[in-house]
């Protein structure tokens, strides 16, 4: 890949974000279509992402937002999508007429990927795995892909699950707390959590509480070469499961549309996703 004096600068902006696979997806995307453009990885901490978001605007470029600050970039928006302001969370900023604008497309993504999984089934009940901006973005999907279906958050910390409640009561989601050692069924289980980015990681979910739960389908949004130990796991009990690369692509594919205005080649950035995690 050339870059020039004239490439137009987009990022994944996130901490951690040395594991993301969005620059290899992008660039192969960008190279298949000749475009004058490159897309780094940057990494910000809550205190300077204000800064980094403002100089690649100014610079003329765009952003991917990913953990842990999609709920704080939210809130450096002047005009947010129905997305945005439903979740509160923003996974893609850029600027338009001089506004910085954002839109949330991890809801598309996670929709497509747990439909695959459902397989045409309905999800009645489902578990989400944490409280962040992704989590969000899964119950909103699971809320419009099967209204009424009631979505349990489970955290570590009570009361960003409280918080996590009170927010789907106001944002069309049938949302409760999953309580400690529950062994409530349920037919979809969403990992929004970082656990299993790095190989040591526990699993989100303990293989007694999987057990328990009892899901038809699970989706890990983390992604990882060989698959997540949530997805090991649930494999090795007969359960639809997938990481995220799927939602990796979808999500991508979507901020690729907005940024560059042009159709993105799918095939080449599966492949180069798949390639990079068999690497």
């Amino acid at each position: 890949m050339r870059i020039r004096a004239t490439s137009r600068l987009l990022a994944v902006v996130g901490d951690p974000v040395a594991h993301s696979l969005s620059p290899a997806m992008h660039n192969a995307a960008i190279a298949a279509l000749g475009l004058d453009a490159v897309f780094l990885a940057l990494r910000a901490n809550p205190a300077n992402l204000e800064i980094v978001i403002q100089g690649l605007l100014a610079a003329g470029g765009a952003a991917c937002i990913t953990v842990p600050h999609k709920q704080a970039a939210a809130e450096l928006l002047d005009e947010a999508s129905e997305l945005v302001r439903r979740t509160g969370a923003c996974n893609v900023i850029w600027q338009r007429d001089g506004a910085v604008v954002g839109d949330n497309t991890d809801v598309a993504g996670v929709s497509e990927e747990i439909r695959r999984l459902a397989d045409g089934g309905t999800v009645r009940r489902a578990l989400i795995l944490g409280t962040g901006g992704s989590a969000r973005a899964a119950a909103v999907a699971i809320a419009e892909a099967w209204p009424g279906a009631e979505v349990a958050v489970a955290s570590r910390d009570g009361a960003r699950a409280a918080e996590f409640e009170t927010w789907g009561a106001a944002a069309g989601v049938g949302c409760r707390v999953w309580g400690v050692g529950e062994a409530a069924t349920v037919d979809l289980v969403v990992n929004a959590t970082p656990l299993g980015l790095k190989p040591d990681d526990p699993a989100p979910l303990a293989a007694g509480d999987l057990e328990r739960a009892r899901p038809v389908a699970v989706l890990d949004l983390v992604y990882a070469r060989g698959g997540t130990k949530l997805v090991r796991d649930a494999l090795a009990r007969g359960v639809r499961a997938a990481d995220g690369r799927g939602v990796l692509v979808a999500q991508g594919a979507a901020a690729f549309r907005l940024f560059l205005g042009v159709e993105p080649p799918l095939e080449i950035m599966r492949a180069a996703v798949e390639d990079a995690l068999r690497t």
